[in-house]
């Protein structure tokens, strides 16, 4: 099952409260106090794992919490700290505060940690309030509260290339063709009901083992605006590829009209997100090897001039290696991943 938003409700742990004792030994009536501080709770802490590729741990277990410190004790001896809570996330999870309505985190490398809820310090025991007046004192502080809070995960993937396009347009065989991914294919639509994360690699003796990311989204439908098919729920998976790539059958398969979807896909687009049209993107002719494709081709390249065009055929494998390599130019780049999360002013 993919989960790509949930809603969670998190809590650090309370600080130990501190303690109140006095030195009792023989020979030594006039010990003074020796209570210890309780200890600090743990911290809830999101930690990016490249090996988590959903929210689903956190759909049906929304409850999570660190622990508690614990209680100061006499001698002098501090409450141990509670234990932390660390919650591995998806690379691309923006996290909103429910209270607020903003973003308030966002995991985007492997092995970064976040602390989302602190932990409550540890109340001080009574040695703290001695004083040149107070010799005796019988007074120590609660601990602190540790954070909580209510929080929406939101999964947005971070794929270097994003595949879109109208179902039956053979986007899952393209994935399968390039990459690594083995999505589910069939003669029929909506065989992919999420969004699919496949690697390109590119072995290069020169420069190195090379690998782009393809994100490949579940098929658009024209009106996807009004939550027509599987609506714009996915789109927010190629927000921040570098490249967006258009699958368009340009066999006009069950008469279908090549240009039309084209313009059709642009719309969906701009409708969810106007930012997307300023991508750079690359339109990808598949089903070349039909003998209709060749003048749905002259056609579409009249209606769209300027268009970048790559022809290929998934059924036989033309043009393939010419795409792979077209990728590679295009969206090849080492880049960087800006945040959702505003930057704290000053």
């Amino acid at each position: 099952m993919f989960v790509d938003e949930c809603t969670v409700k998190l809590a650090a742990g309370d600080g130990g409260r501190g303690c109140v004792s006095f030195r009792r030994e023989k020979y030594e009536p006039w010990g003074g106090p020796n209570g210890g501080d309780g200890g600090r709770g743990g911290d809830v802490i999101l930690v990016g794992d490249v090996n988590t590729n959903n929210l689903v741990d956190y759909k049906y277990q929304p409850h999570w919490s660190a622990g508690r410190g614990g209680h100061g004790e006499g001698a002098d001896c501090n409450g141990r700290e509670g234990e932390n809570r660390e919650l591995k996330m998806p690379l691309g999870t923006v996290v909103v505060d429910i209270a607020t309505g903003k973003p308030v985190a966002e995991v985007l490398e492997e092995a970064q940690r976040i602390i989302l809820c602190r932990g409550g310090n540890g109340g001080w025991g009574n040695t703290h309030f001695k004083n040149s007046t107070n010799r005796a004192p019988r007074r120590a502080n609660a601990g602190h509260p540790g954070e909580a809070g209510t929080y929406r995960l939101v999964l947005k993937s971070i794929a270097d290339i994003g595949l879109v396009g109208f179902p039956n347009a053979g986007k899952s065989s393209l994935t399968g063709r390039l990459t690594r991914a083995r999505p589910r294919t069939a003669p029929y639509p909506f065989t992919t009901l999420h969004p699919q994360i496949g690697v390109i690699d590119f072995p290069d003796e020169r420069r190195g083992h090379r690998r782009l990311l393809l994100a490949d989204i579940p098929g658009l439908i024209e009106g996807a605006h009004e939550n027509r098919g599987l609506g714009h729920r996915f789109l927010r998976h190629i927000e921040r590829c570098a490249l967006l790539l258009f699958l368009i059958d340009m066999a006009g398969s069950d008469a279908r009209d090549p240009r039309e979807d084209y313009r059709h896909l642009l719309r969906e687009l701009e409708l969810y997100d106007p930012a997307l049209l300023k991508k750079p993107r690359l339109v990808v002719a598949n089903k070349m090897d039909l003998p209709e494709a060749g003048p749905w081709l002259a056609k579409f390249r009249r209606r769209h001039r300027g268009v970048d065009v790559a022809e290929i055929s998934c059924a036989t494998g033309d043009g393939l290696d010419a795409l792979k390599r077209e990728l590679l130019r295009r969206a090849g780049r080492p880049r960087r991943i800006e945040s959702a999360v505003p930057a704290a002013a000053g």
